[in-house]
């Protein structure tokens, strides 16, 4: 498996948005994939929550990096969340 590495930008956005770096390191192996742009995957992962986040309760969070998989590394571009 190749390393993962989160750019600067994907962890502010990670740490603003709720989500943690192995959440989206989960996401990153575990999540559904889709096409980006540029060349880029969007992984979508969905896991139990069951708290609250900006004021109001869900019941789950989904955490979807946009990742760009280079030849040595997989490298976290940006980080999404969804709250539902």
């Amino acid at each position: 498996m190749k390393p993962i590495r989160l750019t600067r930008h994907a962890k502010l956005q990670a740490l603003d948005r709720g989500a943690s770096e192995a959440e989206i390191r989960q996401a990153v192996l575990e999540g559904r994939r889709e096409s980006a742009k540029k060349g880029r995957a969007l992984c979508r992962y969905n896991m139990p929550f069951d708290a609250d986040w900006g004021g109001k309760h869900y019941g789950v969070k989904q955490v979807a990096p946009v990742i760009k998989e280079e030849e040595e590394e997989i490298v976290v571009i940006t980080v999404y969340t969804f709250y539902f």
